[in-house]
Protein backbone atom coordinates (compact mmCIF):
# COMPACT_ATOMS: atom_id res chain seq x y z
CA UNK A 1 0.00 0.00 0.00
CA UNK A 2 1.32 3.22 -1.20
CA UNK A 3 2.06 6.07 1.59
CA UNK A 4 -0.46 8.49 -0.81
CA UNK A 5 -3.44 5.55 -0.69
CA UNK A 6 -2.90 5.05 3.23
CA UNK A 7 -3.50 8.64 3.83
CA UNK A 8 -6.29 8.82 1.90
CA UNK A 9 -8.13 5.92 4.03
CA UNK A 10 -7.64 7.89 6.92
CA UNK A 11 -8.96 11.01 5.62
CA UNK A 12 -12.07 9.39 4.06
CA UNK A 13 -11.85 7.62 7.53
CA UNK A 14 -12.15 10.92 9.35
CA UNK A 15 -14.82 11.95 6.95
CA UNK A 16 -17.17 9.74 7.33
CA UNK A 17 -17.02 9.56 11.52
CA UNK A 18 -17.79 13.21 11.31
CA UNK A 19 -20.55 12.77 9.02
CA UNK A 20 -22.01 10.06 10.93
CA UNK A 21 -21.61 11.91 14.56
CA UNK A 22 -23.04 15.13 13.20
CA UNK A 23 -26.25 14.06 11.78
CA UNK A 24 -27.35 11.44 13.81
CA UNK A 25 -30.90 10.28 12.38
CA UNK A 26 -32.97 9.83 15.41
CA UNK A 27 -31.83 13.28 16.32
CA UNK A 28 -33.03 14.64 13.01
CA UNK A 29 -36.31 12.95 13.01
CA UNK A 30 -37.24 14.28 16.71
CA UNK A 31 -36.05 18.02 14.99
CA UNK A 32 -38.75 17.13 12.94
CA UNK A 33 -41.46 16.36 15.43
CA UNK A 34 -40.82 19.01 17.48
CA UNK A 35 -41.24 21.63 14.39
CA UNK A 36 -44.37 19.85 13.63
CA UNK A 37 -45.30 20.78 16.85
CA UNK A 38 -44.24 24.56 17.12
CA UNK A 39 -46.27 24.98 13.72
CA UNK A 40 -49.68 23.41 15.17
CA UNK A 41 -49.57 25.97 18.25
CA UNK A 42 -48.83 28.84 15.78
CA UNK A 43 -52.18 27.51 14.17
CA UNK A 44 -53.53 27.43 17.44
CA UNK A 45 -52.79 31.39 18.07
CA UNK A 46 -54.28 32.35 14.97
CA UNK A 47 -57.05 30.53 15.42
CA UNK A 48 -58.23 31.92 18.32
CA UNK A 49 -57.20 35.46 17.68
CA UNK A 50 -59.22 34.83 13.84
CA UNK A 51 -62.17 33.34 16.56
CA UNK A 52 -61.87 36.53 19.00
CA UNK A 53 -62.21 39.10 16.06
CA UNK A 54 -65.19 36.82 15.51
CA UNK A 55 -66.67 37.58 18.96
CA UNK A 56 -65.79 40.76 18.67
CA UNK A 57 -67.59 41.49 15.53
CA UNK A 58 -70.81 39.42 16.26
CA UNK A 59 -70.91 41.92 19.10
CA UNK A 60 -70.73 44.81 16.93
CA UNK A 61 -73.57 43.63 14.88
CA UNK A 62 -75.69 43.23 17.82
CA UNK A 63 -75.21 46.47 19.33
CA UNK A 64 -76.07 47.76 15.40
CA UNK A 65 -79.16 46.09 15.61
CA UNK A 66 -79.99 47.19 19.03
CA UNK A 67 -79.53 50.73 17.96
CA UNK A 68 -80.98 50.67 14.27
CA UNK A 69 -84.57 49.48 16.59
CA UNK A 70 -84.33 52.01 19.14
CA UNK A 71 -84.16 54.22 16.18
CA UNK A 72 -86.86 53.14 14.56
CA UNK A 73 -88.89 53.20 17.75
CA UNK A 74 -88.04 56.58 18.29
CA UNK A 75 -88.80 58.44 15.18
CA UNK A 76 -92.28 56.67 15.73
CA UNK A 77 -92.47 58.29 18.69
CA UNK A 78 -91.23 61.43 17.52
CA UNK A 79 -94.47 61.34 15.00
CA UNK A 80 -96.91 60.80 17.43
CA UNK A 81 -95.91 63.95 18.99
CA UNK A 82 -96.30 65.44 15.57
CA UNK A 83 -92.55 66.25 15.49
CA UNK A 84 -91.63 65.03 11.69
CA UNK A 85 -87.63 66.69 12.02
CA UNK A 86 -87.30 64.50 14.98
CA UNK A 87 -88.71 61.58 13.14
CA UNK A 88 -86.58 62.11 10.28
CA UNK A 89 -83.54 62.60 11.76
CA UNK A 90 -84.21 59.00 13.74
CA UNK A 91 -84.80 57.23 10.72
CA UNK A 92 -81.59 58.57 9.14
CA UNK A 93 -80.08 57.17 12.29
CA UNK A 94 -81.30 54.00 11.57
CA UNK A 95 -80.37 53.87 7.79
CA UNK A 96 -76.90 54.08 9.49
CA UNK A 97 -76.77 51.91 11.82
CA UNK A 98 -78.28 49.28 9.32
CA UNK A 99 -75.23 50.19 6.91
CA UNK A 100 -72.91 49.32 9.65
CA UNK A 101 -74.91 46.23 10.28
CA UNK A 102 -74.09 45.04 6.42
CA UNK A 103 -70.48 45.87 6.99
CA UNK A 104 -70.13 44.40 9.70
CA UNK A 105 -71.90 41.20 8.37
CA UNK A 106 -69.43 40.83 5.32
CA UNK A 107 -66.30 41.24 7.62
CA UNK A 108 -68.25 38.61 10.00
CA UNK A 109 -69.27 36.02 6.67
CA UNK A 110 -64.99 36.58 5.66
CA UNK A 111 -63.89 35.81 9.19
CA UNK A 112 -66.52 32.60 9.55
CA UNK A 113 -64.94 31.21 6.58
CA UNK A 114 -60.95 31.88 7.69
CA UNK A 115 -62.11 30.36 10.91
CA UNK A 116 -63.19 27.20 9.17
CA UNK A 117 -60.55 26.93 6.75
CA UNK A 118 -58.00 27.49 9.96
CA UNK A 119 -60.13 24.75 12.17
CA UNK A 120 -59.71 22.49 9.09
CA UNK A 121 -56.19 22.81 8.89
CA UNK A 122 -55.36 22.38 12.32
CA UNK A 123 -57.23 19.25 12.45
CA UNK A 124 -55.18 17.88 9.48
CA UNK A 125 -52.24 19.25 11.09
CA UNK A 126 -53.04 16.69 14.00
CA UNK A 127 -53.65 13.83 12.48
CA UNK A 128 -50.55 14.49 10.79
CA UNK A 129 -48.34 14.84 13.58
CA UNK A 130 -49.73 11.39 15.11
CA UNK A 131 -48.98 9.43 12.09
CA UNK A 132 -45.57 11.28 12.15
CA UNK A 133 -44.55 10.56 15.83
CA UNK A 134 -46.19 6.36 15.12
CA UNK A 135 -43.98 6.42 12.25
CA UNK A 136 -41.16 8.15 13.95
CA UNK A 137 -41.27 5.61 16.72
CA UNK A 138 -41.49 2.66 14.93
CA UNK A 139 -38.02 3.90 12.54
CA UNK A 140 -36.23 4.80 15.72
CA UNK A 141 -36.71 1.07 17.16
CA UNK A 142 -36.07 -0.05 13.78
CA UNK A 143 -32.84 1.71 13.44
CA UNK A 144 -31.46 0.52 16.87
CA UNK A 145 -32.45 -3.19 15.80
CA UNK A 146 -30.85 -2.78 13.25
CA UNK A 147 -27.60 -1.32 14.53
CA UNK A 148 -27.23 -3.58 17.15
CA UNK A 149 -27.43 -6.31 15.05
CA UNK A 150 -24.70 -4.76 12.52
CA UNK A 151 -22.67 -4.19 15.22
CA UNK A 152 -23.14 -7.90 16.57
CA UNK A 153 -22.54 -9.00 12.76
CA UNK A 154 -19.30 -7.14 12.91
CA UNK A 155 -18.01 -8.58 16.63
CA UNK A 156 -18.54 -11.94 14.63
CA UNK A 157 -16.75 -11.44 11.26
CA UNK A 158 -14.29 -8.75 12.46
CA UNK A 159 -15.51 -6.82 9.88
CA UNK A 160 -15.37 -2.98 9.88
CA UNK A 161 -17.53 0.38 9.49
CA UNK A 162 -16.08 0.99 6.54
CA UNK A 163 -18.81 -1.84 4.45
CA UNK A 164 -21.55 0.47 6.06
CA UNK A 165 -20.76 3.79 4.23
CA UNK A 166 -23.52 3.08 1.49
CA UNK A 167 -26.36 2.25 3.93
CA UNK A 168 -26.03 5.14 5.87
CA UNK A 169 -26.14 7.29 3.25
CA UNK A 170 -29.33 5.79 1.76
CA UNK A 171 -31.03 6.53 5.28
CA UNK A 172 -29.71 10.04 5.37
CA UNK A 173 -31.31 10.77 2.05
CA UNK A 174 -34.76 8.71 3.18
CA UNK A 175 -34.70 10.67 6.04
CA UNK A 176 -34.01 14.19 4.47
CA UNK A 177 -36.56 12.86 1.97
CA UNK A 178 -39.20 12.35 4.91
CA UNK A 179 -38.66 15.80 6.49
CA UNK A 180 -39.04 17.40 3.03
CA UNK A 181 -42.00 15.77 2.86
CA UNK A 182 -43.61 17.05 5.62
CA UNK A 183 -42.74 20.62 5.16
CA UNK A 184 -44.28 20.64 1.84
CA UNK A 185 -46.95 19.53 3.40
CA UNK A 186 -47.40 21.89 5.99
CA UNK A 187 -46.80 24.24 2.93
CA UNK A 188 -49.80 23.29 1.23
CA UNK A 189 -51.86 23.86 3.71
CA UNK A 190 -50.78 26.71 4.96
CA UNK A 191 -51.15 27.94 1.36
CA UNK A 192 -54.74 26.54 1.08
CA UNK A 193 -55.90 28.22 4.34
CA UNK A 194 -55.74 31.47 2.39
CA UNK A 195 -55.71 35.12 4.06
CA UNK A 196 -57.98 36.83 6.87
CA UNK A 197 -59.76 39.41 4.76
CA UNK A 198 -59.63 43.26 6.26
CA UNK A 199 -63.40 44.12 7.64
CA UNK A 200 -62.75 47.84 6.79
CA UNK A 201 -64.34 49.43 4.73
CA UNK A 202 -63.29 49.18 0.87
CA UNK A 203 -65.81 51.06 -0.82
CA UNK A 204 -65.15 53.53 -3.96
CA UNK A 205 -66.53 56.90 -3.44
CA UNK A 206 -68.95 55.82 -6.23
CA UNK A 207 -70.03 53.46 -3.94
CA UNK A 208 -70.35 55.77 -0.79
CA UNK A 209 -72.09 58.50 -3.16
CA UNK A 210 -74.96 55.58 -3.80
CA UNK A 211 -74.94 54.39 -0.30
CA UNK A 212 -75.97 57.78 0.76
CA UNK A 213 -78.80 57.65 -1.46
CA UNK A 214 -80.29 54.36 -0.89
CA UNK A 215 -80.20 55.34 2.65
CA UNK A 216 -81.68 59.20 1.94
CA UNK A 217 -84.62 57.24 -0.08
CA UNK A 218 -84.69 54.34 3.10
CA UNK A 219 -85.93 57.56 5.21
CA UNK A 220 -88.79 58.60 3.30
CA UNK A 221 -90.14 55.43 2.75
CA UNK A 222 -89.61 54.41 6.21
CA UNK A 223 -91.31 57.65 7.08
CA UNK A 224 -94.28 56.95 5.01
CA UNK A 225 -94.53 53.38 6.69
CA UNK A 226 -95.18 55.40 9.87
CA UNK A 227 -97.75 57.83 8.90
CA UNK A 228 -99.88 55.12 7.36
CA UNK A 229 -99.38 52.29 10.31
CA UNK A 230 -100.43 55.53 12.49
CA UNK A 231 -103.23 56.22 10.44
CA UNK A 232 -104.00 52.86 9.98
CA UNK A 233 -104.33 52.68 13.88
CA UNK A 234 -106.04 55.88 14.30
CA UNK A 235 -108.68 54.93 11.28
CA UNK A 236 -108.90 51.38 14.26
CA UNK A 237 -109.53 53.56 17.08
CA UNK A 238 -112.09 55.67 15.54
CA UNK A 239 -113.84 52.60 14.75
CA UNK A 240 -113.62 50.89 17.69
CA UNK A 241 -115.03 54.17 19.61
CA UNK A 242 -118.07 53.94 16.79
CA UNK A 243 -119.09 50.47 17.23
CA UNK A 244 -119.26 51.14 21.33
CA UNK A 245 -121.45 54.22 20.81
CA UNK A 246 -123.51 52.85 19.11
Amino acid sequence: MSLFKHASEILQGKVNHFLNNAEDPAETLDLSYEKMITNLQETKRHLADVVTEKVSLESQMAQAQKAADKADADAKMALGANREDLARAELAEKQSELQKLASLKEAHDAVSAQSQKLQDYEQKLQDHIEQFRTQKEVTKSEMMAAKAEVQAGESLSGIGKGMDDAGEAMRRAQDRTAQMESKATAMDGLIESGALSDPLDTRSQTDKELDKVRASSGVDDDLARLKAEMAKEKAGGASGDSSGNS
